[in-house]
């Protein structure tokens, strides 16, 4: 990471709005606020219910940015005249946007001299949208990684501006790969803007050849598909963790599943022949079902109203409900 110390004057002499919501944008605050940018407002979405009070609380950008008493301005949107006035006033060189939230209208993508440059958590053009992180891992994707990109009035369209990209390790879950973007995503925006201010960066066209999109998740599909093979469950289970967790019915008992993992040599019971979804082994070292191609094996889960747990205790209380044999929907 670069220091305060070797920010180049140019780059500190601009005028910057930061626009971001949630943790892993507040994460890239942090970065620009301790290499001594001036940071001239904060966007950041209104204040919203959360908790099962359901009270009004702020984003962690906006906590961050009161912190170090920058301005903070919260439209619902940027459509209005009198909210994208908000953004002009402030004549800003450059506008940094980290998972915002809201769209911005062609407008105020030119109101600023350099222009807005956005941080996506994938290597564009793969996985333009919101769940790239999580299309990822579902995928099996060997690596994903950080783009800066020029932002246009497209979803992730624009051209590249630098890239950093990281391994996707077998055991890594969106919330674990969340973190590892959140810690280097800050280290490529850093560079990225001191290469923007030097005239050093040189936009690169995304190839549409190579698109795809990274579909916001849903509930419906985190239920999981006993037609797909070990693999492609184990890749879900991974990438619904933390939400909105993968999960299979029990008459009318949700299971969520917290772990699981792929069993290709296992030959006497792979060779049974039986429906998928059938469960063919229960014991204190997991549940293990027929799938399309091979073993998944569940080792923690969480029934609902329930914390989660290893399966030797879902056994020990829910016993009855897990008879060999069985098919689950």
């Amino acid at each position: 990471m670069l220091d305060s110390n070797m920010i180049p004057q140019a780059l500190l002499s601009k005028r910057i709005i930061f626009a971001g919501t949630p943790e892993f944008a507040a994460q890239h605050l942090q970065a620009l606020i301790k290499a001594k940018l001036n940071i001239v407002g904060v966007f950041t979405q209104p204040d919203r219910p959360a908790g099962r009070g359901k009270k009004l609380t702020a984003s962690p950008v906006k906590l961050l940015a009161l912190e170090h008493g920058l301005p903070v301005f919260q439209p619902e949107k940027l459509k209005e005249p009198s909210d994208q006035a908000l953004v002009s006033d402030l004549e800003a060189d450059l506008m940094v946007v980290v998972a915002y939230g809201l769209i911005l209208p062609k407008s105020v993508l030119e109101m600023p001299q350099l222009g807005c440059i956005n941080v996506h958590g994938s290597l564009l053009p793969r996985w333009r949208g919101a769940a790239p992180i999580q299309r990822a891992i579902w995928a099996g994707d060997e690596q994903t990684g950080i783009t800066i990109m020029q932002m246009d009035v497209g979803l992730d369209t624009g051209d590249m501006l630098y890239k950093l990209s990281l391994p996707i390790e077998a055991n890594d879950t969106s919330a674990s790969l969340y973190q590892k973007l959140a810690n280097i995503g800050p280290k490529a925006l850093l560079e990225a803007l001191v290469s923007l201010t030097e005239g050093a960066l040189i936009p690169s066209p995304q190839s549409e050849d190579a698109v795809t999109y990274a579909h916001k998740l849903t509930k419906e599909e985190a239920k999981l598909d006993w037609s797909l093979s070990a693999h492609e469950l184990a890749r879900c289970v991974r990438a619904f963790n933390p939400w909105p967790m993968s999960y299979f019915m029990v008459d009318e008992l949700s299971i969520k599943i917290w772990e699981a993992e792929a069993i290709d040599n296992m030959p006497i019971l792979s060779e049974k022949n039986v429906d998928n979804g059938t469960l063919l082994q229960a014991d204190k070292s997991g549940l293990y079902f027929k799938t399309e191609s091979g073993i998944l094996r569940i080792t923690q889960v969480q029934p609902a109203g329930s914390k989660p747990m290893p399966v030797a205790d879902l056994l020990n209380s829910k016993k009855s409900l897990f008879a060999v044999g069985r098919k689950f929907s």
